[in-house]
């Protein structure tokens, strides 16, 4: 019997059996009298070391339940028979019982609206991690489901509450195991078919999710890697390769594709998950199917995708079918099924905020049962509590600020038949920067920013006035923590290239700073200003102070370079707004494919 079924009858929904026990103000298992054992399922043994299915485990299962007939020592009412006590938490002693435990509910009771808040804490944990974290109410017996494997030190470390996080979601087109029988290549690996890089930004605003085309021409770094054995292997990077391989090719595993990541944007993961096939199918069946909307007849033999033009409300391996076609939607290349799965995983967060999903424990039960199951995730975020937590940060997303958009790319210029393609370096260094530097990819944060923060209204207002002329601007270079010949390379662009001519080095600063800085006194400013927009330095660098002597005794600005300082005539200002040829659309917005 499988690990759903265990310790039931067949026709017994384990998710209806969860009660509120009014004793303890816990959602328990309610077993009738004819269930012989909890259907809470057995653990399933994954990559980390937990333990598996075995005679053990059922032996366990069984001194567990008679556990929970033994009567309590409390003097308080013990709890129905037909209400056992929860499962005890790891590293909680056995003789603390149900009746002496504090629940999980604070005993200040919730409104109704802020019960469904919490719900929608998961909402996003689902549409793209997997839904761990949106059933939190049922955390216990779920951890057994999860498999991880190692980071090999890839990530961050995990995410943070109080920090932007980012967080790589992989695909894999991974053909083995069960329910992936049929889908091209038999026995096939599993590559970096579908990417998506989710930045959530530091205040939990917005949120941008940048899909990365697996056709995408990139180098492929040296992977330190973590072998069954323990011992760890560097698989040798390739160069000028198709990112899809950062996956299955030469065994490398997920860290490899974190890494690659890492070379391509200068954004580093803070946690990964891998879904597979099977993911898309279970998904969708237990949210209860996802609308989608076509422009046109669609009829794709290689996806056995066949829909009329209209509304369809699909799920399972029609809902599998609709994210893997590509033939028949936009150009027939992979960029066009980019869009079609950016407008599925809209569709399905629209479905889960607007359906009773977040308001039914039983729903909630399935789809976290089903996520826990169909995901791979990282060595940090191997519990439930861990995938709670990401998934209740998640969760206080405003919905409509999560812009999805692609890697800007170009065609391949080596290939006369465009097969492939590489990163459009006029626009996307843009994109990577925004995320970079938490910018939000709609109005709504920019907008509260300008109404709220006098600071940043007065530092814009630096930069606003007279600029003086090039030849007038007398500074000083030093450098605060660039790197090492930073100070002498800019001088040299000033003098040569600017016309900045009354500059000078002087040397290392007395102290390292993070942020470029530009000090000067009053009667300098229209000096500063000049400056400022030669070197695109942003109003926030602009620190009004005391001048300085320079080497001829004459008053002078001091321009100290920091850690941000990325070359000689490397703009510093952050860009805050998407290019206009960028393709970007919002969760909120209803699509069809064309």
């Amino acid at each position: 019997m499988d690990a759903q079924g265990r310790g039931r009858a067949d026709n017994i929904d384990p998710a209806d059996q969860w009660v509120l026990n009014p004793n303890t103000g816990e959602y328990e298992l309610r077993l009738t009298p004819s269930a012989p054992q909890s259907s809470v399922p057995g653990p399933r043994r994954s990559d980390s070391g937990r333990t598996g299915e075995s005679g053990g485990d059922s032996a366990r299962g069984r001194k567990a339940a008679q556990g929970r007939g033994a009567p309590s020592s409390s003097p308080e009412k013990a709890p129905d028979p037909e209400v056992p006590s929860p499962r005890r938490r790891r590293g909680t002693p056995p003789e603390d019982s149900a009746a002496n435990r504090r629940g999980r509910r604070p005993e200040k009771k919730k409104s109704k609206a802020k019960k469904i808040l919490l719900w929608t804490g998961g909402i996003m944990a689902f549409v793209l991690v997997g839904t761990a974290g949106a059933a939190y109410l049922y955390l216990e017996h779920l951890n057994d489901n999860i498999t991880s494997v190692s980071d090999d030190g890839a990530s961050t470390g995990g995410f943070s509450k109080d920090k932007a996080i980012n967080l790589l979601v992989i695909g894999t087109d991974k053909r083995t195991g069960s329910g992936n029988e049929g889908y091209g290549d038999s026995g096939s690996v599993g590559h970096a078919d579908t990417t998506i890089l989710l930045h959530v930004s530091k205040d939990r605003t917005n949120a941008t999710a940048l899909s990365i085309p697996r056709d995408l021409i990139v180098d492929v770094p040296d992977c330190e890697t973590k072998q069954e054995d323990g011992s760890t292997k560097v698989i040798k990077g390739t160069d000028n390769v198709r990112f899809n391989t950062s996956l299955g090719q030469d065994d490398r595993t997920p860290s490899c594709t974190v890494r690659t990541v890492t070379e391509l944007t200068g954004i580093q993961a803070d946690n990964f998950m891998v879904a597979d096939f099977n993911a898309v199918k279970t998904l969708t069946t237990a949210v209860g199917g996802v609308e989608v909307c076509l422009a046109k007849d669609i009829d794709d033999e290689d996806s056995h995708l066949k829909l009329s033009k209209g509304t369809h409300t699909i799920e399972g391996e029609q809902a599998l079918a609709f994210v893997r076609t590509r033939h028949s939607v936009g150009f027939g290349g992979d960029l066009s099924r980019i869009e079609l799965q950016q407008q599925f995983l809209s569709a399905l967060m629209r479905k889960l905020k607007s359906n009773d999903t977040l308001s039914s424990p039983t729903k909630m039960i399935k789809l976290a049962e089903a996520g826990t199951k169909a995901l791979t995730v990282d060595s940090q975020l191997d519990t439930i509590d861990k995938l709670k937590d990401l998934g209740l940060e998640l969760g206080k997303l405003n919905v409509k600020n999560l812009t999805f958009t692609t890697v800007p790319v170009v065609d391949n210029p080596a290939e006369k038949v465009a097969a492939t393609v590489v990163v459009n370096t006029s626009t996307a260094p843009t994109v990577f920067q925004m995320i970079k530097d938490d910018v939000s990819f709609t109005e709504v944060k920019e907008q509260a920013a300008a109404s709220k923060n006098a600071a940043s209204a007065a530092a814009a207002a630096r930069l606003k006035g007279t600029q003086s002329a090039a030849s007038a601007v007398r500074v000083q270079v030093m450098n605060g923590g660039a790197p090492a010949g930073s100070a002498q390379e800019t001088l040299n662009w000033l003098q040569n290239d600017e016309g900045v001519t009354k500059s000078e080095n002087a040397g290392n600063a007395p102290a390292e700073l993070s942020k470029t800085t530009l000090e000067y006194a009053p009667d300098q400013a229209d000096q500063a200003r000049k400056l400022a927009a030669i070197m695109g330095l942003p109003g926030t660098a602009l620190k009004p102070g005391e001048s300085v002597e320079n080497s001829q005794g004459l008053p002078t600005m001091t321009l100290t370079l920091g850690k941000d300082f990325k070359g000689a005539g490397v703009s510093l200002t952050a860009p805050t707004t998407v290019p206009d040829t960028v393709q970007k659309s919002t969760a909120d917005k209803v699509e069809c494919a064309k």
